[in-house]
Parts: structure tokens; sequence; C-alpha cells
């Protein structure tokens, strides 16, 4: 029995503001199926005992000294913006339901 059903995708697509196609919606169900099977299997896996790790091997982390400096001048930020408002991007409305 599928765990993931078509609402759930049509859902989750909407939300991302994703337009997909009747093949890609079936196509979307059966694969987070299968992702969910997969994360099945692993639960099964015994991990007592095992050290938490990101990477197969210590990796370094590299750092720097934290220290402030100037930021970027506004004009040169700005100057490929599609559309700007002063110093500011203009971008389209997300949120819904949230008047200006």
């Amino acid at each position: 029995m599928s765990r993931i059903t078509r609402e759930d995708v049509e859902r989750t697509a909407a939300l991302a503001r994703l337009q997909l196609r009747e093949q890609e919606i079936e196509a979307m169900t059966r694969d987070l199926d299968r992702i969910l099977d997969h994360a099945d299997l692993l639960q099964q896996l015994e991990t007592e005992g095992i050290e938490p790790t990101a990477h197969a091997i210590p990796l370094p982390t590299p750092t720097r000294e934290d220290r402030a400096c100037s930021g970027i001048d506004p004009e040169l930020a700005l100057r490929n913006a599609p559309e700007r408002q002063g110093s500011a991007f203009v971008v389209p409305k997300v949120i819904e339901g949230q008047e200006s």
C-alpha cells in the first residue's frame, strides 16, 4: 500500500509553487513512496555502538578570523536587478493572505 498519495504530491507541489503534469505527479508519487521504502530498510540496520559521522574520513574544517569589513556598495549590488526601489530589490509577493 502506498503511503504517499496523489493528494500529498499535489499539495506539496502547490506549496512549492510547482506546476506538475499528470505524468510527473504519477512519477513523483511512485518515487517518493520508494524513497520511504528505502528509509524503512535503513531503519532496520543495527547501529548500536556505531559513532555518527558526516564523512567516511576525518576532514579538517578550515576557519578564518571573524572580522568585520565594509559591505558591498548598494549600487553595485543592484546593478543587474530587474526591478528596484531605492536601494532595495523588488520581488513578487509570494505569501498569500497578507496585504501590503
